[in-house]
């Protein structure tokens, strides 16, 4: 994702992000200015004076020793040698980012320097290149790992905590940055220096790993634009500044008018029905807006876009008018004035198609494939065998929905519209399965929910997740900071959690993104590895009050996933930064963890270890976790639909539209909502302006991978339902199998070859369908 399920979806948009988040990853550096770091947090000295002088937490963070130059265990050497800039944090020594250190104003002069000191090494590099890993690859790493470490910092924070300085200055420097990256890419001693490896004696010697580093290196070469000339290249180089450039407007369009829709009120009637929780949290706003004595109960009360609010309204608000007006204000953000991505988003297609003519490519969906497991032809077969499979069970969900309005009593029936499905579509499941999502929230406190993860992760994986605040700096102070040790206590990565939505500063949905990977390269001080670290990102209900965050199951299972995206980058043995964790993994696969991890919300011993009354203590009853389970295919048909229709306007868009014919992009998709879709879409209807996954992220003709990679879970998962999810033998046995295949191996293997590996045979849609209900169970 998110990577950025920008998330998302990514919508699903739970990994609003895995974005671009392929990137390789970062490193980090203890040095004598460690000291000002930790005047400012104190308690970090205290954690690791307090560490016996054998952890291995000093060996990955020690304490400044009385030379000038200390180092942690996951620095890259070079940079160590480099003169730096002492007062820019982003050029400073550092063992985990100085993330609560960075302003808009170290971006500008931060990035320059780096960028040219980075230029000096790769002009280096180029003139001594040779075939050999220690000259080409080592020196290669060490410089794209540098840049990444650092711009994934300016990137991260501007997706988290994002002000009007922070976005000018990336905008300053964010050419420079590409330009240099399309220098690197578009290097040709590297390039012939990767195909000398690959086509020398030693080739066959190599291991699977370095194998796939090599032929990786080679193909994104050749898609960066290596091998064209002169004008061509030119134009190339230009296509891709001015694509970087809309992705980031894009993103910036959705947030600027998902921020400007604010609805005040202050008559509780028109926000009948909305759950106690819901009415804290519109209460919270309105004080953050000015509005000082805002209450739960008298109000006044804010509704915004942000992802809790404008749920509870289109679940909970009786008062149809105020659906109505919320959901057509979602539906078509940034679309009009000032934050219209109409125009941006047909830019983006023509250039993309411009780019894969460039390349050899009749559409862009050649392109972005060529790094995936899938073809074209397989995407649109697969996609049409879900539809196929849905659409029956889509219609009866509709007719059921019809029927039970009727039933009801409601004048809406005659005339049900988009803003009235989740609304009677919450009153149905809580009629045929009598539970109500809301008052499941009490068992669902976020703390509980993290230690039965963790707890789960214990069991499957054999790894403690133990807390960790206050060893490394963070952007805000909600976020937490975790350790993940191995059965013998040793430390094996470090992941940020940052659980709440701020809908002034951070952007939408949820996501997993690196922040450094693996690698025996860049270890020191006789460290064997540079551990890796990720942070995890959600957008849920923050605490209200004097109570914890609550939480909907929705949200649980969102969590459950995006740690799923965490531990394969975590618990990753490869050691080839390239291939390490997520990187090297071909896209359509990525889901494939977070999508598995999601299944176990709905195994009896797990659910039933973190829903816990917040208050009482008392265990959710098992009656009602038998309703959950009952409910979980709960117009599944609708479901699956509509992520088909995400992922179908998407392919269309990037192989048979022509951007620059007389069809909108809205024209198609209502067309591809025709057989996906059983109520039509509002003729206004312009969720595409906000549809950040294919625009402004990672998933451009590869939103088809959610559904890709949920048949590769679904059969993984299926494994455990074999062996018997009663058996804690077999299940801790076959959790180990999956933690060393499908997690350890990263991009060292093609994902088919790992998935074999694991399942010991080739994926079947089978399992996917039958946990969906959309086929029978078999007898």
């Amino acid at each position: 994702m998110g990577p950025r399920r920008q998330r998302s979806t990514i919508l699903f948009l739970f990994l609003a992000a895995m974005l671009p988040i392929l990137s390789s990853s970062v490193s980090h550096l203890l040095s004598a200015r460690l000291a000002p770091a930790l005047a400012r947090n104190p308690s970090r000295l205290l954690l690791l004076s307090v560490l016996p002088s054998s952890s291995p937490l000093r060996a990955f963070c020690p304490l400044p020793r009385p030379s000038a130059r200390a180092t942690c265990s996951a620095a890259y050497s070079a940079m160590a040698e480099a003169a730096v800039d002492t007062d820019n944090p982003l050029l400073a020594y550092f063992d985990f980012p100085p993330f609560d250190a960075v302003q808009p104003a170290h971006v500008r002069p931060g990035i320059r320097a780096l960028l040219a000191r980075l230029e000096g090494e790769l002009e280096a590099l180029e003139k001594g290149v040779e075939p050999a890993w220690g000259k080409l690859v080592v020196p290669l790493e060490r410089i794209t790992d540098r840049l990444d470490v650092v711009w994934n910092v300016v990137d991260h924070l501007k997706a988290v905590k994002d002000s009007a300085d922070l976005r000018a200055a990336v905008e300053d420097v964010q050419p420079e940055k590409v330009k240099f990256y399309l220098r690197l890419g578009q290097s040709k001693p590297i390039y012939e220096a990767f195909n000398a490896i690959r086509n020398s004696s030693e080739w066959d010697s190599l291991s699977d790993a370095r194998k796939r580093v090599v032929e990786g290196q080679i193909k994104d070469a050749v898609l960066g634009g290596v091998a064209l000339e002169d004008e061509q290249r030119e134009k190339f180089n230009q296509i891709q500044q001015e694509l970087e450039k809309l992705t980031e407007k894009f993103s910036e369009n959705v947030l600027d008018a998902t921020k400007k829709f604010e609805k005040l009120i202050t008559d509780k009637k028109e926000i009948d029905g909305l759950p106690a929780s819901a009415l804290g949290l519109a209460a919270q706003t309105a004080v953050s807006k000015g509005h000082e004595n805002a209450t739960a109960d008298n109000g006044p009360w804010v509704i915004t876009l942000d992802a809790p609010s404008f749920s509870a309204v289109m679940q909970h608000a009786k008062n149809r008018a105020l659906r109505e007006e919320v959901y057509r204000a979602y539906l078509t953000r940034a679309s009009s004035g000032d934050v219209d991505n109409t125009d941006i988003i047909s830019q983006i297609l023509k250039l993309r198609l411009k780019k894969a003519k460039l390349l050899g490519y009749k559409n862009y969906a050649e392109v972005s494939l060529a790094r995936k497991m899938a073809t074209v032809d397989r995407v649109q077969e697969l996609l049409e065998k879900i539809r196929a499979a849905s659409w029956d069970h889509a219609v009866q969900d509709m007719e059921d929905l019809k029927a039970f309005v009727k039933d009801s009593g409601s004048a809406e029936a005659n005339d049900l519209a988009n803003w009235d499905l989740n609304f009677w579509s919450e009153r149905l499941r809580e009629s045929k399965y009598d539970i109500d999502e809301e008052s499941l929230r009490p068992y669902f406190a976020l703390p509980k929910v993290m230690d039965g993860l963790f707890s789960l992760a214990n069991k499957l994986f054999g790894i403690n997740v133990e807390p960790a605040d206050g060893l490394a700096p963070v952007w805000n102070s909600d976020v937490k900071f975790y350790c993940v040790k191995d059965s013998s206590n040793s430390p094996v990565a470090y992941f940020y959690f940052d659980p709440y939505s701020r809908p002034s500063e951070k952007r939408g949905g949820a996501w997993m993104n690196v922040v450094f990977s693996r690698s025996r390269m860049l270890s020191r001080n006789g460290s064997s590895v540079r551990l890796p670290v990720a942070h995890m990102v959600c957008n849920q209900m923050p605490p209200v009050g004097d109570k914890p965050s609550l939480m909907t199951f929705r949200e649980v299972e969102t969590v459950f996933h995006e740690f799923g995206h965490a531990l394969q980058h975590m618990l990753t043995t490869q050691d080839e930064a390239f291939v390490a964790g997520i990187s090297g993994i071909e896209w359509d696969a990525v889901e494939l963890p977070s999508q598995f991890m999601e299944n176990w919300c709905y195994h009896k011993e797990t659910l039933l270890s973190i829903a816990k009354h917040y208050e009482t203590g008392e265990v959710l009853p098992e009656e009602i976790y038998a309703k959950l389970v009952a409910a979980k295919n709960f117009r599944s048909g609708s479901f699956s639909l509509r992520q088909i229709r995400f992922a179908s306007v998407d392919m269309e868009l990037h192989t048979t539209y022509d951007p620059s014919g007389p069809v909108s992009v809205y024209d198609v998709d209502r067309k591809v909502a025709e057989r996906t879709q059983v109520l039509a879409p509002l003729p206004e209807d312009r969720f595409l302006c906000g549809f950040s996954h294919i625009f402004a992220g990672g998933y451009a003709a590869g939103y088809y991978s959610y559904k890709w990679a949920e048949v590769l879970s679904a059969d993984a998962f299926s494994a455990f339902e074999d062996a018997g999810l009663d058996n804690e033998k077999a299940i801790k046995e076959t959790g180990r199998r999956f933690r060393d295949t499908v997690l350890a191996l990263g991009g060292g293997k093609s994902p088919f070859e790992v998935f074999v590996s694991f399942r010991g045979r080739e994926p079947s849609p089978e399992p996917l369908l039958r946990h969906n209900g959309l086929l029978p169970v078999a007898a």
